[in-house]
């Protein structure tokens, strides 16, 4: 196995070696691992794959992604050999068409690329899905996560300032990845909604705007249910003013919400339907708001009555409802970017 990347002399430095790598603004800021050729190798190993396979695309650049690419920012990243699978499928996703990379990732409103796992690798490489899996403290979920950014960042060219024109942007650019919880889950998991078994393994990345904790301790699942509407009928939520732009949104319920709202008998298609038929605001609040004089609505707004209700996506099957998290009253709002899909992957 040959690699072809231009390999670089330096010193053995461990400060000298960073600062190497952000002069040439391969870094998020972050120490990284030198990609040594031994490293590179190994990791390429873990995909069993060529290192020349191309993997497609990537905008806005239009460089040709290869695993030998990928495998160089996966080991940046400080990943494992064995979660190499998971970055080059989350990379697959990343380069689908209708993900929109080049979008998500230039836009003003600072998107992330969320990576979300499902199936028994999680627990095979220790993809954590359970109490504080959005957080810090997980090998798999931090470098998985950092990996799939740094070839965003560094195959795509997407630097801070020049091709990323994020406002705030956000701290899910540094890394986001974590497991659906399926043993605490009263539904089905996300690749049996989309018609695989329980057993395979798949990736989904999603690009969004932030994620919006919501807290309700009531008894009661369809008032958790309903808590979790309203948090989103609000002025200055985006897909409001980008219905019709294909804006989706994902609900991560913890276990005990899940529970209690299954409990009273809703499916995860019974949520989605709950969400599209509630989640709704009068157009009057939008008017002359966030690029109204220069936007298209569809034709199932009527934009002349004051009391269209607008919903937040175009239809329920514009929403994704996953599990995850510990114990406690938290769920929280992943809140799409407009013009992207979700996207998923068998690993």
């Amino acid at each position: 196995m040959r690699l072809t990347s231009k390999q670089i002399e330096l010193q053995d430095s461990f400060s000298q070696i960073q600062d190497y790598y952000e002069a040439e603004g391969w870094s998020d800021g972050l120490p990284v691992v030198p990609a040594t050729e031994d490293l590179v190798l190994e990791m390429v190993q873990g995909a069993g794959l060529p290192p020349e396979f191309e993997l497609g695309v990537i905008q806005p650049s239009n460089k040709t992604v290869t695993v030998e690419k990928v495998a160089i920012n996966s080991v940046m990243a400080g990943c494992k050999p064995e979660y190499f699978p998971v970055v080059i499928a989350a990379v697959k996703c990343v380069l689908r068409p209708e993900f929109n990379v080049g979008g998500v990732q230039a836009t003003t409103g600072g998107a992330a690329c969320t990576v979300v796992v499902n199936g028994p690798i999680c627990n095979e490489i220790g993809i954590h899905s359970d109490a504080a899996c959005f957080g810090p403290g997980f090998r798999a979920n931090a470098t998985i996560g950092r990996a799939v950014r740094l070839v965003i960042r560094n195959l795509g060219e997407l630097l801070p300032g020049v091709m990323d024109k994020a406002t705030l942007s956000t701290p899910g650019r540094f890394s986001f990845c974590f497991g659906e919880n399926e043993s605490r889950s009263p539904w089905e998991s996300r690749q049996e909604e989309l018609g695989y078994s329980k057993d395979t393994n798949m990736v989904t990345t999603i690009g969004i705007r932030g994620v919006y904790n919501i807290f309700d301790s009531s008894s009661s699942g369809t008032l958790a249910l309903d808590t979790l509407v309203k948090s989103v009928v609000t002025e200055g939520f985006a897909n409001y003013y980008q219905i019709g732009s294909g804006a989706q949104m994902t609900l991560v319920l913890s276990p005990e919400h899940a529970n209690e709202i299954a409990d009273e008998g809703f499916s995860k298609a019974d949520i989605k339907q709950f969400i599209f038929k509630n989640a709704r605001m009068p157009i009057s609040r939008l008017k002359e708001k966030a690029h109204w004089s220069n936007r298209v609505w569809p034709e199932s707004i009527n934009v002349d009555n004051d009391n269209t209700l607008v919903p937040i996506v175009t239809s329920a099957d514009d929403i994704v409802v996953l599990v995850a998290g510990g114990d406690g009253r938290h769920s929280a709002w992943l809140a799409g970017w407009g013009v992207t899909r979700i996207v998923s992957e068998l690993i």
